[in-house]
Parts: structure tokens; sequence; C-alpha cells
């Protein structure tokens, strides 16, 4: 199979992951992946942003920016009008994006089947946190996306229903959530090594991943390194952000400042033997759509889980099966449940290895989500080839199903 991929994403961090992750799976498959992607996501180092973008995005009205974003769908669309001629691809796999319209315009114009991977609802996201201007345009260019694409994969149940809020039939939703290249994590360091590694021998580790935002609340967490149940515990965030200097700050101002460590921006194959050293993860908060990339990382490291008890999170979380939860910002529950894995060694460890295997019996792997995209575009091209046949056959499976 001959898969078409395109993104329009800058940077080099979470969604990098993603992109690398499924494009590599794909290609060990079997898959022939031609990308067709932005000069600055190749230029960009891991943890980066392309200077361009972020120069222009501070100098330019939001709405000409924003406008920006339009016109290069069309730039876009040419590059992959182009691909398609040279290449002739059975698919089109796009990671959706706000203003992107290329993908369908592509579809329209040739027919090709057009998968289309979404992550957040990013015109609401934006309106909340970045702010947006052009915001009818912004929903039209979204919604448009999603009821073009011949199947739209979102990443959460809970995103799932929001697409299908927007007008997408339920037939051609495929939930596909985050998962792990399985061989990053095969070798781990034991916790206690990992530990010493970083300088934490005998420390009781919080542990944190991922880029920190104030939403976090991880500047609440330091106040669970305070007092008496404080002493022994350190508080390890793995990455960077804007939050990380009120994480400071307030270590600061508590007197617990030697009992937190930020690492800053660390090399992708460095971070699964500093996760082994967790032994309590945290997920303070999540968006309520997504499918938390640090989750899966934190179970493929055996590490004992605190999160919230939310629709997304329950999707790959089962309190006191494999993992702790607690009720969405409630921070006093988060702290007792950090408590009592504190004091509970034997719990911990039982939390941990149900989580780590958790992954292996629902296949939560990028392998796994690549033989899925693989099948549905076969099936999307069988279609396409051969309609009359492939939706009897859709209709007598479906009828098999109901009996």
């Amino acid at each position: 199979m001959k898969i078409l991929y395109h993104h329009r994403t800058q940077s080099k961090d979470g969604q990098a992951v993603h992109i690398e992750e499924l494009i590599h799976a794909l290609r060990e498959e079997g898959c022939e992946v031609i990308v067709v992607e932005p000069r600055a996501h190749r230029d960009a180092e891991f943890g980066g942003t392309s200077r361009s973008i972020d120069a222009l995005k501070r100098i330019l009205p939001k709405a000409l920016y924003e406008a920006l974003e339009l016109i290069y769908s069309a730039v876009a669309y040419r590059k992959l009008l182009a691909a398609v001629r040279k290449h002739r691809p059975d698919a089109l796999y796009e990671r959706s994006n706000l203003f992107l319209l290329a993908g369908a315009w592509l579809r329209r114009r040739t027919g090709i089947p057009f998968l289309l991977e979404v992550n957040a609802p990013l015109c609401e996201e934006r309106r909340r946190h970045g702010g947006l201007v052009l915001q009818r345009i912004a929903r039209w260019t979204e919604h448009h996306a999603w009821r073009s694409a011949d199947a739209v994969l979102p990443v959460s149940h809970a995103l799932a229903n929001i697409v299908a809020a927007a007008g997408v039939p339920g037939e051609r939703l495929h939930v596909v959530p985050n998962g792990i290249n399985s061989e990053r994590f095969r070798e781990l360091p034991a916790r206690e090594a990992a530990k010493a590694s970083l300088g934490l021998s005998g420390k009781l580790v919080l542990g944190f991943a991922g880029f920190v935002r104030s939403w976090h609340g991880l500047d609440s967490v330091v106040e669970l390194l305070t007092g008496p149940r404080g002493v022994g515990r350190h508080l390890l965030v793995v990455g960077d952000g804007p939050a990380r200097r009120d994480i400071e700050r307030r270590a600061m101002e508590l007197g617990v400042a030697e009992r937190v460590t930020v690492t800053g921006i660390v090399d992708r194959d460095r971070i699964p033997g500093m996760l082994a050293a967790f032994d309590i993860a945290l997920q303070p908060a999540a968006t309520s759509y997504a499918s938390p990339l640090k989750l899966f990382e934190y179970m493929a490291c055996a590490c004992a889980i605190v999160a919230p008890a939310q629709p997304n999170v329950c999707e790959l979380l089962n309190d006191g099966d494999n993992a702790l939860l607690f009720p969405p910002g409630d921070l006093p529950a988060m702290a007792s449940a950090v408590d009592r894995l504190a004091r509970d060694a034997a719990l911990r460890e039982r939390l941990a290895a149900a989580a780590r295997a958790t992954l292996g019996e629902r296949r939560l792997t990028w392998r796994e989500n690549a033989r899925r995209v693989m099948a549905i575009a076969a099936q999307l091209r069988a279609l396409r080839e051969h309609p009359t046949e492939e939706r009897g056959a859709q209709r007598a499976k479906r009828a098999a199903m109901r009996t």
C-alpha cells in the first residue's frame, strides 16, 4: 500500500511524536509513505518551533496571520496534487489543522480516499486559549474538512462525539487513540537504578512528563512536598514549558526548592530512562477530549498513575485497577491519592504492573494503529474501485453483526 501523509505542524513536540511514530510504524508494516510537510517542521529541533513562524505570530495582527494559514491551504494543495500525479498513492492521510482545506480539496479533485486524523477541536481550543479572530471562518473550515473526509480518526470517544455533532456520520468515525513504540520501552533500567542516575537515590519520586502549562496545576503539586508527609519526596518534571517558573517560584516560597527538579527539554531517547524513575506518575489535569501521550508513556514505564476520572482518561484507566483516579479539579482528592500510594509500596507495584499490561491487552501501540489505518485505507480503496460489491459486503457484515 502507498499512503500520502500530509500535515502542517511546525513544532517538534508531542505532535511530532505522533507524526513520526505513525509514519515509522506504517513503514514497518510494509507501507510506502510519501510525506508532504512544511520545511519548518523538518528543520526544527525536538522541543522547538520554527523561528520564522514565531516571528510572524509576534508581528502580524491575528486576523492577518489566520488569513495566511488559510492561504497556505492552496500551497499545500498544489504540493499534494503534484505528489498524487507522481506517486499514485492509494490514500491520503492528513493530520487536521485549523484553516487547513488541502485534503478536502484534493479529495474533491481526484477522488482519492481521504483519512483525516483529528486530535482536538482546534477552533474551540484556540478561541479559549490562544485567541481567534476569524472565528466563523475557522469553524466552517474545520467542520468542512471533517465532513469531507471518507474516514475521520479522532483520538478519543469524547472527541468522536464532538466530531459527530458537527455532522459526520457515525460509520465514518474510527477512534484511534495514541500509542507507544514498544521498542523504545523494551529495555528500561530498574527504578532504583534510574533514580541513582538522576541523583535521586532513596527518594519517593513524584513525576510528570511533557510540556508544562499552568492548567496542569503542577504548582499545587509542590505543596505535597511540604510538612511531615513531604519528607523523602521529590518532584521530577521531565520537560519544560511556560509554567516552569510558577513551579520553581512556588517551591522557593514553600522552602522546598531542593526537592524539585525540572529537566528542561530532553532528547526523546532519554525520556524512557527518566520516566522509569517515577514511583508515582502524575496527570493533575487533562483536556476533556485528548488522548494524553504521557499516560501511554507512564503505562509503558510501569508507573503507578494518578489522574482525573474524566471520560477520555477512563477510556484508558480504571480506578483501583490500573491507576488511582480522582474527581477532575479536586486537588485534595488528588493529594489523598498520592498519599495513599506513598504509604503503600505493594499498591504502587500492583497498579504499575496492571497499567503496563493494559497496553498489551488493548494493543495500544503505534504498530497496531498503523495496521488499523492501512485496513481503513484498503477498505476505502476497495469501495472506490468496486463500489457496488463493497457496499453489498458492508451491508452483509452489518446484518451479520445484528444477528
